[in-house]
């Protein structure tokens, strides 16, 4: 007699429904950041600190996203699981705790990161409104994503006054957009039937994709530009040129218009991005600059 699969424990199910996976687009962004800022090192807490303060605000966001949606999420064929992955009060409970954690990772870092809170906490949470009265929701979801390299910067110099952070942002930004572009042709359809604005949706999957191609472009020069602002070396730059290589590849995925190649084009190759560019700026302060005059 065959007996149902047992379900995955409460914190298998909750990484499933923010997706934690995913914490590799940010995350490795705020940790360029912050080796930049520190010149290659920082205090052991302000590095606890940045990556709690990272996971919480990414985690605040998507269960905000999750609850936002929760009634068009059960409609839609590819997010109709979502919603039997925690109850509703289980969202908002580890909601108000990835709040909390936020705040209280910028209080332990500097007075200037706690100011800056209330904003970056706004600029995550909007995201998931804009897709109501917006077909560039794609854009504040990059947005979204580069304050992550901002808020690192502040972490490590309680300052704003050089133009690197403000790059990488910029960069961040255009790449998370162009990615998100692709990924939402898989809603196209569902979109204009729900009548919620997307770019797809309202001016077709060609378009999409071909806006998604000069945001890629502008991205890997903004990439190029952080580099050469930043002074960084040779192991970025190689990290540069694999970035290149790799929204090449993830274009010509996403050409064929088929699920599971736009899967992988979203999920594999940007985390290759991400961490690429994170070994490469790892390389340059670890190996490199003890080689290099």
């Amino acid at each position: 007699m065959s007996h149902p699969a047992a379900k995955p424990n409460f914190l298998v199910r909750l990484g499933t429904f923010v997706r934690f996976s995913h914490t590799v687009f940010a995350l490795p962004f705020a940790l360029i950041a912050m080796l930049v800022a520190g010149g290659g090192t920082v205090a052991p807490m302000v590095f606890f600190w940045i990556l709690v303060s990272a996971v919480a605000a990414r985690t605040l966001a998507m269960c905000f996203n999750r609850l936002v949606d929760w009634e068009s999420d059960k409609l839609n064929p590819r997010t109709k699981d979502r919603h039997t992955l925690v109850s509703r009060p289980q969202a908002w409970l580890m909601f108000s705790a990835s709040l909390i954690g936020t705040l209280g990772a910028a209080y332990k870092l500097n007075p200037l990161c706690l100011a800056f809170s209330p904003i970056m906490i706004v600029i995550l949470c909007f995201y998931s409104l804009t897709k109501r009265f917006t077909a560039f929701s794609h854009f504040f979801l990059g947005l979204a994503l580069s304050v992550a390299p901002v808020g690192a910067w502040i972490a490590v110099r309680a300052s704003l006054s050089a133009l690197p952070p403000f790059i990488l942002a910029t960069a961040v930004l255009l790449w998370t957009f162009g990615f998100d572009l692709i990924y939402s042709t898989l809603d196209a359809d569902f979109d204009r039937r729900q009548g919620l604005f997307s770019f797809p949706s309202r001016f077709g999957v060609p378009a999409a994709l071909r806006l998604a191609k000069v945001l890629h472009v502008l991205a890997a020069l903004s990439f190029i530009w952080f580099w050469k602002a930043a002074g960084l070396g040779p192991g970025y730059a190689a990290a540069c040129v694999v970035t290149l290589l790799a929204l090449v590849w993830e274009h010509r995925l996403a050409a064929n218009l088929d699920a599971g190649s736009i899967n992988r084009a979203f999920f594999q190759i940007n985390a290759m991005v991400s961490m690429t560019l994170l070994a490469g700026t790892l390389l340059d302060f670890k190996v490199w600059r003890h080689f290099l005059p």
